[in-house]
C-alpha cells in the first residue's frame, strides 16, 4: 500500500498513474491537501487545488535547496524503512537551489530559451519535423500502427536539445533510458545508477568542450564559468543534464499527451484542421488539459506553513499537483471538457513563480510544429488501440505514453 488518503483511493499507486484525473477530483472535494506516500514509502504531503497550488508555486518557505532537502529525505527514508536515499550528487542545478543561488545559475541559461532566440530554431525544428513524418509515411500502411510517441513525439525534441546544448545525438537511445529512469518511479537503486552514468558522460563532454569550445549553449556555460562566475564543474554537469532531461522529457509527451487528447475528441480535432490559427491556443488548452507535469517537482517546509486551513510543520516534503489545479473547477468552466478555444491563460502547465520552466517557449513552439504538421500530413490518422488499454509511465512528476499506436490512412 502507497498511503491512504481516503477511503480506498490510493495516490501514486498504478490505478492513480493510469487516471489521475479521478482521483484529483476526489480529493478537492475533500480539501486542499492531503498526506501521502511515494511509491517507495516517502511520506509527503500533497496540495491539489488551484489557488492554494499557484501561491505555494511561489512560497519561499516551500524551498528546493539541494542539501537540505537531501537531509529532510534521508531522515524521512531512514525513520520508514532504514535507510537513506541514494546520494544526489548531481543535483547542483536552478531547479534544487532557492534565492540567489538560484538567481544566479537561472540567469545563465535564460537568455538562450527567450521568445526571439527560441523562434530563430523553428526552421530546424520544421525540417525535422518534415523528415520524421517522411519516415512514418514511409513505414505505414492501410493495417499497419506507428508508434507516435518512439517514432515522433521522442525524436523531435531530443534533436533539438542536443543541438542546443551540443551533445552528439548518436548517443539519443542511452539519454532516454537515463532519462526515464530519472523521472520514473523506480526503486532508487536505478535511479542512482542513471545518475551516475549520465554524469560520468556529461564530465567527459564538458571536458571535451572545454578544450574546443563550439557554437552551442554548453560552451558558452563553459566560457561564463571561465570568465569568474562561480559555475563549477559540477554545477556545469547538473545544469546540462537538468537541460538535457526537462529539455526533452516535458515536450514529448507534452506531444504524445496532445496527440491523444486530439485523437479522443474528434470535434475539437475538426475544429484544429479547418482553422490552423487555432494551433497557439490549443497547445495552451492541452498543457492544461492533460499537461506532461503532474506535479511540480518536491519542494520541503523551511517552516511552518499553514496551507488551507491545514498546518504543515517545518521539515516535511511537499508535492504540487499541477494537473489537479488545471482542472479545478472554481478556476476553470467546465475543466473536464477539452476546448480549443478557451481563453488563455491561468493554467499551471509549466508551474509558475522563479521555477516556472525556462524551456517554455521551446516547448510550446515544438508543439505547435509538431502537431499541426501530423494533423495537416495525416488528416485521416486515427487511433489502433482501444484508449483503455493504452499505458502511462509510471512516474511521480512526469505523465506519459509507454506507446501510441495510430493508423495514418
Amino acid at each position: 500500500m502507497h498511503g491512504t488518503l481516503f477511503g480506498d483511493t490510493e495516490l501514486f499507486d498504478d490505478a492513480y498513474m493510469q487516471d489521475p484525473y479521478s482521483v484529483y477530483a476526489r480529493l478537492r472535494k475533500v480539501g486542499p491537501v492531503h498526506r501521502a506516500k511515494t511509491p517507495n514509502g516517502l511520506p509527503v504531503w500533497v496540495v491539489t487545488d488551484y489557488d492554494e497550488v499557484r501561491a505555494a508555486l511561489g512560497d519561499e518557505r516551500l524551498a528546493k535547496d539541494a542539501d537540505r532537502m537531501r537531509a529532510v529525505v534521508d531522515r524521512k527514508s531512514t525513520a520508514v524503512n532504514g535507510r537513506s536515499s541514494a546520494p544526489e550528487t548531481l543535483a547542483a542545478n536552478m531547479l534544487n537551489s532557492d534565492g540567489l543561488d538560484h538567481a544566479r545559475l537561472r540567469k545563465l541559461v535564460v537568455k538562450a530559451f527567450t521568445a526571439r532566440r527560441v523562434e530563430q530554431l523553428r526552421p530546424r525544428i520544421e525540417q525535422v519535423t518534415e523528415e520524421l513524418l517522411d519516415e512514418i509515411d514511409g513505414k505505414s500502411g492501410d493495417d499497419r500502427a506507428v508508434d507516435l510517441i518512439g517514432d515522433f513525439a521522442f525524436p523531435v525534441p531530443i534533436v533539438v536539445i542536443c543541438e542546443l546544448l551540443g551533445i552528439p545525438l548518436a548517443d539519443r537511445d542511452t539519454f532516454r533510458e537515463w532519462s526515464r529512469a530519472l523521472v520514473g518511479a523506480g526503486p532508487r537503486e536505478g535511479v542512482r545508477h542513471a545518475s551516475m552514468a549520465m554524469g560520468g558522460y556529461l564530465m567527459q563532454v564538458v571536458a571535451a568542450k572545454r578544450a574546443q569550445p563550439a557554437d552551442d549553449l554548453l560552451s558558452d556555460l563553459i566560457q561564463v564559468s571561465d570568465d569568474g562566475d562561480r559555475l563549477d564543474r559540477l554545477e556545469l554537469v547538473s545544469m546540462a543534464m537538468l537541460l538535457l532531461v526537462a529539455g526533452h522529457e516535458t515536450t514529448v509527451n507534452l506531444i504524445g499527451n496532445g496527440l491523444l487528447a486530439l485523437l479522443r475528441h474528434p470535434e475539437q480535432l475538426a475544429a484544429l484542421r479547418a482553422d490552423q490559427e487555432l494551433i497557439r491556443g490549443a497547445v495552451e488548452e492541452l498543457l492544461r488539459f492533460d499537461g506532461p507535469a503532474p506535479m511540480a517537482t518536491m519542494r520541503f517546509t523551511a517552516e511552518d506553513v499553514r496551507i488551507g486551513d491545514v498546518d504543515i510543520p517545518a521539515g516535511e516534503v511537499v508535492f504540487l499537483g499541477l494537473a489537479s489545479a488545471n482542472r479545478d473547477g472554481r478556476r476553470f468552466d467546465d475543466p473536464d471538457e477539452l476546448d480549443l478555444t478557451r481563453p488563455l491563460g491561468g493554467h499551471l502547465g509549466f508551474g509558475h513563480g522563479i521555477h516556472h520552466c525556462v524551456g517554455a517557449p521551446l516547448a510550446r513552439l515544438e508543439a505547435q510544429v509538431t502537431l499541426s504538421r501530423f494533423l495537416r500530413r495525416f488528416p485521416a490518422a486515427r487511433l489502433a488501440a482501444d484508449p483503455a488499454e493504452l499505458r502511462w509511465r509510471s512516474s511521480v512528476i512526469m505523465r506519459g505514453l509507454e506507446s501510441l499506436p495510430v493508423l495514418l490512412g
